[in-house]
């Protein structure tokens, strides 16, 4: 598909669920996609069978997310960031944002500092580790105010984990499917804030956690 036939197709599928996407916006949208398509035929980041779903999941899913962002110089830790869903269309919508990607796998890491090359973000960086890993580094604790994760399996053990790298007062941003409770098992710190509908033809949800001061 040509990027303006896609572009046309994005901004579309986006009005059908009520969203207006700037012109800039799209445009970024559309090149990201184009590169994730691109680097998809030679190493496997994500799904594209089905354009709609694609751009429902992988694009739109962000950008209404970010509405739970409070200001627009917030510092996002994104974990298991993959093909760069949600991560790299939040950045795109919030650009004064400060990205961190955790990526495990060097070939998606490739990808994701070639997307960060390509599409000009700035203030955005890539850690090929495991989350556990970092947290050897005293620079990254209390240092975020919202990490974001999908497709990761959530575990009272794992967000006591991810909660080292949120500041007091913070988020966690966890996308989900339509099954399972509003809110995971939580221990102190963590409380649970509200969870909201994303794209309702995916019945996809966003559960939003707090630490506690």
């Amino acid at each position: 598909m040509a990027p303006r036939d896609f572009r046309t197709r994005l901004v579309k599928r986006a009005s059908k669920g009520g969203l207006f996407l700037p012109d800039e916006l799209a445009a970024g949208l559309t090149a990201y996609y184009e590169l994730l398509a691109r680097w998809n035929q030679k190493i496997n980041l994500t799904a594209l069978d089905n354009p709609d779903e694609a751009i429902d999941r992988l694009l739109l899913e962000p950008v209404v997310a970010t509405k739970q962002l409070t200001r627009p110089d917030v510092s996002i830790m994104d974990v298991g960031s993959g093909g760069g869903s949600p991560a790299i269309p939040m950045k795109l919508v919030v650009p004064a944002s400060k990205l961190t990607m955790v990526e495990v796998k060097a070939r998606k890491s490739a990808f994701l500092r070639e997307a960060v090359r390509s599409l000009g973000l700035v203030q955005t960086t890539v850690e090929t580790s495991r989350y556990e890993e970092l947290l050897a580094r005293p620079e990254l604790h209390e240092a975020f105010d919202v990490l974001s994760l999908r497709a990761i399996r959530v575990e009272v053990r794992t967000l006591l984990t991810l909660q080292a790298f949120v500041k007091p007062g913070g988020m966690i941003l966890l996308f989900r499917g339509p099954t399972g409770p509003d809110s995971p098992e939580l221990v102190p710190p963590l409380r649970w804030l509200t969870t909201v509908a994303l794209i309702e033809a995916l019945q996809s949800r966003l559960t939003v956690l707090q630490k506690i001061r």
